[in-house]
Order: structure tokens, then sequence, then C-alpha cells
């Protein structure tokens, strides 16, 4: 468990990060084009990635990033330096964050849009400061509690997602583990 438990704790890590780094600006962006094709595009997108389970989601990206276009390796080596694992983490980190993803630029784009209503928004709009401002410095503070919070309780969440995740990609971790414990009857 030692051996496997920093594999696993890393991959939920880097797989965190790539959610809040692609659903800060799609949540911007969706919010600064509401009721628009854009942001109905996204409201599609972001439903199917919440639907759609995460073992279809890793057979599809490692058949396309992986096999087809040749970007990332297909399996995990725990033997390669530190570097060269996590490029090698980078595609189940992906598969784990993509739906995370979805969830919280969801919720960070129905926040924004109602900050944006806001009385101090329209203040800031009336004193010339840029859209991209009022986006970035003043509508998206107040709109990251409900964020943190969800972010918080999605973590645990993402590590049932790590079992299957690390199982596709071969990632010998807590959730490659389980599997083989569970095949051995090894309950312990």
């Amino acid at each position: 468990i030692s051996e496997r438990a920093p594999r696993t704790v890393v991959l939920l890590i880097m797989a965190q990060a790539l959610a809040v780094i692609i659903a800060i600006p799609w949540a911007l962006l969706a919010a600064s084009r509401s009721r628009r094709p854009s942001d109905r595009i996204s409201t599609v997108t972001s439903f199917l990635l919440i639907a759609l389970p995460n073992f279809a989601l890793g057979v599809l990206l490692k058949y396309l990033l992986a096999i087809k276009l040749g970007w990332f390796p297909l399996t995990y080596n725990a033997s390669d330096p530190f570097l060269t694992r996590v490029y090698q983490s980078f595609l189940p980190a992906l598969t784990i964050a993509l739906p995370a993803a979805a969830i919280y630029q969801r919720l960070l784009r129905t926040d924004l849009i109602t900050t944006l209503q806001e009385d101090f928004i329209l203040m800031a709009r009336a004193k010339g400061v840029s859209k991209t401002r009022v986006l970035v410095r003043h509508a998206l503070r107040p709109s990251f509690f409900s964020f943190i919070t969800v972010f918080g309780i999605n973590t645990g969440a993402l590590i049932g997602g790590t079992l299957v995740v690390e199982n596709i990609f071969r990632v010998p971790g807590l959730g490659t583990a389980i599997v083989e414990a569970i095949i051995r009857d090894d309950f312990p």
C-alpha cells in the first residue's frame, strides 16, 4: 500500500489540477457568452462529459491520443524517472479530470452569470472597466464559494474513479491493488 498510494495520490492531484485549469477559463468563456450558440455548445459538451462513464472516456482517450496519434504511452512504468511517470500519468489524469471539469464549469458558469447581474458589476462597467477585467477581477472571486465546496466534495468521489482508470491505463496504484485483491480473494 505504501508503494502504490503515492501513485494514486499523484494521479488525483494531477486530475484535480487539470480539472481546475480546464474549468475556470471554460466557465469564464461560457458566462461571458451566455445564451449564445457557443454557450449552448459548451452546455452540451459538459453534459456529455458528465454522462460519459470513466471507463468509456478512458478507452476513447487511450484509443485517440495514445494509439491513433501516439502522443502518450499506452502503459505506465513505475521504474521510470519521476518526470516520465508524470508524463505517463497525464492521460489517466485527463480521463478523471474531464468529467470533474465539466461539473466545475457548470457550477462556476451559473454562479458567474448570477454575479454578473449584481450592482457592483454594473458599477464597474459604468466606470469603463473592460469586460475581461470585470469577469476576472470582480465576478470570479465571489463566484468561487460554491466552487470550492464542490471541489472538496468531488475529491472524495474521484477516488472511486481512479479504480477504473488505473486499470485501463495499467497504473499500479491503489485501484489496481484493490482489483487484484478482489480477484485473489485477498479481502484483508
